[in-house]
């Protein structure tokens, strides 16, 4: 097969498989059969996501693709099928796919299916867009198509008529601050918190073509790019394109978008936090560290102050993130806290890299863990999240309710709960256990050989409390949790199928650790004795929260956390009161300076004067023109003596 037509299959079939039910939006009845056509456009993007991961070359330069695309600029379409993009192109489809035929299930009788699936397709084909593309534009291009679909999915159930789609406890205040949002305002949020690292991001990747004439990520003379802007330079660009990446990826302080994000279908939270969105931002950043290879530019000022940040932004996230979460009893907004803690150890595994020299089959040892551990987190977050959906319609609550009764009831749901949660944490020998070992390996690089136990520390931290917050999610809805006082139990055959497809990757994935050449180390940490003793620690710290999921005695701080230590009062009060203020000087004072100047005062006046002028030399006076004439002959005079020295 040609190689642009599989792009194009790949691109293209989850949106154009979604304009008949755009088209026919007004038709109840074309818009509940033409779903299936939606989830058949991303079942090709599938097909051909696995066709370029067995037939496509890995190795550059065959595995970039160009085209031209602006004449003139040297700015190509560029896509790129290397070891990270080809194995997240796989990833990225089939947890899409999975999610759909969820969907078909979970979204029937909605009351706006069209805008529903035309989002959903987009945000699937945005996302593949990021993944494959090694141009920076093409790149930015996907990227703001997440964006756009994230405010259409997260805001989908505008209305806000269904106080089961908010987040928080209606009429809970902490002070002025309300703690409770609709989903209208999950959307705009989202959108406004992303567009505010989106700007700065741009504005760096159009200084990284005009400084270095290459947008390409996989070209680009990174180390010859940081030297010619010297430290403040590459500080500055570095920082600026991080913005982008932080915010799409809910690190701090950006982290309250991704909570009220939660007011969205629970089909888009397990596809925004599992293999698009706020995976994106750590996806980019571990692409780009992959040809940057700041391992090589030590000698390089500015670098390391960037990964510095990098690593710190990320492992101080991870534990802010699981230390919420162990307050949390929203279903969803546990998982999205969750989900911010593993996003900070993927970011905080990546920017180690500048300290690991270790290349396994040509691949930095740091990033591969990263990359691994994002697919293992993808597949049990996504199985998690459809769980949690399952449970809201079983239930009709999105607070964690169900005992064992509920378990009975439930079984493959309680089973694929289990199985997600203990596959994730890293407790041995399950999936996560070999990854968490390889990222354990990563920090105790760092403290052996730099000196730096904070990181270490902080990885240990959140492992425990993040063993525990997903124990805690695991009781609370299946063992020891409060009798639901609704229960329905009846049909979603195909929302069980979404899941269980979903969680059975979590044991290929094990497979393929064990198998694959380049992650034979990961296995080898493994048995590491430290990596043991740290694997019992969580195992125990799983099994003690599924025992005591709830401590009365630590309510206080539980409803602390619950609040996100009040970070939302940054979001939602502080921040608009600072641009409220500016925006009044600028109305007061701004806005009438440039009135004065522009409509009343300065240039009215000068318009004025010249004005007079020129009727003063139309009166028609013969003695004004003679004194015109005079005066312009005296100044060619005086000029031309000037310029011959004074001799005429």
């Amino acid at each position: 097969m040609n190689e642009w037509l599989t792009f194009l299959l790949l691109f293209l079939s989850p949106v154009v498989s979604s304009v008949p039910i755009a088209v026919l939006y007004k038709s109840k009845s074309w818009t509940a059969r033409l779903p299936v056509l939606s989830v058949l456009g991303i079942f090709v993007s599938v097909v051909m996501s696995l066709y370029i991961f067995f037939n496509f070359p890995h190795e550059l330069p065959d595995a970039r693709f160009a085209l031209p695309w602006i004449p003139g600029t040297g700015i190509e379409i560029v896509l790129i099928t290397d070891y990270l993009s080809s194995y997240m192109g796989v990833i990225t489809a089939v947890i899409a796919f999975f999610i759909a035929v969820y969907g078909l299930d979970y979204m029937k009788g909605d009351y706006r299916p069209s805008w529903y699936w035309f989002f959903f397709t987009l945000f699937t084909a945005s996302m593949l867009l990021v993944v494959y593309s090694d141009n920076l534009f093409l790149l930015f291009v996907g990227w703001e198509g997440l964006g756009a679909a994230s405010w259409g999915l997260i805001g989908h159930w505008f209305r806000d008529d269904d106080e089961i789609a908010y987040v928080g406890v209606p009429d809970r205040k902490v002070g002025p601050l309300e703690l409770c949002w609709p989903p209208s305002f999950g959307g705009w949020r989202a959108i406004s918190t992303i567009r505010f690292g989106d700007v700065p991001m741009f504005f760096a990747i159009a200084a990284i073509w005009a400084l270095s004439g290459n947008l390409n990520i996989s070209e680009i003379a990174w180390g010859a790019l940081f030297t010619k802007l010297g430290a403040a330079g590459t500080i500055i660009l570095m920082t600026m394109f991080l913005l982008g990446l932080f915010t799409k990826s809910a690190q701090l302080p950006f982290s309250e978008w991704l909570m009220t994000a939660m007011t969205g279908p629970t089909t888009v939270s397990a596809l925004l936090h599992s293999a698009t969105m706020v995976a994106a931002g750590a996806f980019v950043f571990i692409k780009v560290s992959w040809y940057i290879q700041p391992w090589r530019l030590h000698g390089v000022p500015g670098v390391e102050s960037v990964y510095l940040l990098v690593l710190f932004v990320g492992l101080i996230s991870a534990l802010y993130g699981a230390l919420v979460a162990t307050g949390m009893l929203e279903r969803k907004v546990l998982l999205a806290a969750s989900t911010m803690s593993s996003l900070g150890l993927m970011f905080g595994t990546a920017a180690a890299s500048y300290w690991i020299h270790e290349e396994i089959a040509g691949m930095n040892f740091a990033l591969l863990v990263a990359f691994w551990y994002m697919a293992v987190h993808a597949f049990a977050k996504a199985s998690l999240f459809l769980v949690s959906g399952h449970l809201i319609h079983a239930t009709h609550t999105r607070f964690s309710v169900g005992g064992l009764e509920l378990a009975k009831k439930m079984k493959v749901t309680f089973i694929v709960t289990v199985i997600a949660t203990t596959f994730l944490v890293g407790m041995p020998p399950l999936t996560a256990y070999w990854v968490k070992s390889a990222m354990d390996e990563v920090m105790e690089h760092l403290l052996v050989h730099n000196g730096m136990l904070l990181p270490l520390i902080l990885l240990l931290a959140t492992s425990l409390t993040y063993s525990a917050i997903l124990a805690r999610f695991t009781s609370l809805n299946f063992i020891k949790g409060e009798k639901p006082k609704h229960e329905h139990l009846e049909g979603c055959n195909l929302m069980k199928l979404g899941y269980v497809l979903m969680v059975s990757v979590l044991f290929i994935l094990l497979y393929r650790i064990f198998v694959n050449e380049e992650t034979e180390i990961f296995v080898h940490a493994g048995y590491v004795n430290t990596s043991i003793l740290v694997g019992l620690a969580i195992l125990l710290a799983y099994v003690g929260a599924i025992y005591k999921p709830r401590i009365t005695s630590l309510s206080a701080i539980g409803t602390f956390f619950n609040d996100r230590m009040y970070l939302p009062f940054v979001n939602d009060y502080i921040v608009p009161r600072i641009g409220f203020f500016i925006a009044r000087i600028v109305n007061d004072f701004g806005n009438r300076a440039i009135d004065g100047f522009c409509n009343t005062l300065v240039m009215p006046g000068l318009f004025g004067a010249i004005s007079r002028g020129i009727r003063a030399i139309q009166a028609g006076y013969l003695a004004r023109y003679i004194k015109i004439v005079l005066g312009l002959v005296m100044i060619i005079v005086i000029l031309v003596s000037l310029s011959t020295g004074g001799v005429i």
